[in-house]
């Protein structure tokens, strides 16, 4: 057997990272079927065709997970983020979805996902600032 040489970084490598992401993968999909994961996205466009928001997710099966969900400022407060949401899960639940997630800081929106009917079934208190990472459900609505 080769020796192994181990190095550490204080930054991410793009080759490497590459090499781990597409390796972690390989394995993975051996194990679980992941090239059935879809990508799923929503946006909100003004006419002139900007983003001011997005939602980004992906589905598996009964399950859909909300990865990332943002509003530019000025539209915020405004239900660009509920519509955002909605739209989203809709399209997730034609595609079979029953159970939404998510996780989200206490910096970020956990109210704001309790009031679209998330649940917190984690959380995790050992940020710095005490600042607590959520893990949030929601059942599909009839």
């Amino acid at each position: 057997m080769t020796p192994i040489a181990y190095t550490v970084h204080d930054d991410l490598p793009a080759e490497e990272a590459r090499l781990v992401d597409e390796g972690l993968g390989s394995f993975n999909d051996q194990a679980a079927p992941l090239h059935e994961v879809r990508p799923l996205s929503c946006f909100a466009r003004l006419a002139s065709g900007e983003v001011v928001g997005g939602a980004i997710g992906r589905t598996w099966g009964p399950c859909c997970e909300l990865q990332q969900l943002w509003v530019e400022a000025a539209y915020r407060r405004h239900g660009a983020g509920a519509r955002l949401v909605r739209d989203f899960e809709a399209r997730a639940q034609a595609r079979g979805c029953e159970t939404f997630y998510l996780e989200t800081f206490s910096f970020q929106a956990p109210e704001f996902y309790r009031s679209l009917g998330y649940e917190v079934r984690y959380e995790h208190a050992v940020y710095p600032h005490g600042i607590v990472k959520y893990m949030m459900v929601r059942k599909a609505r009839p």
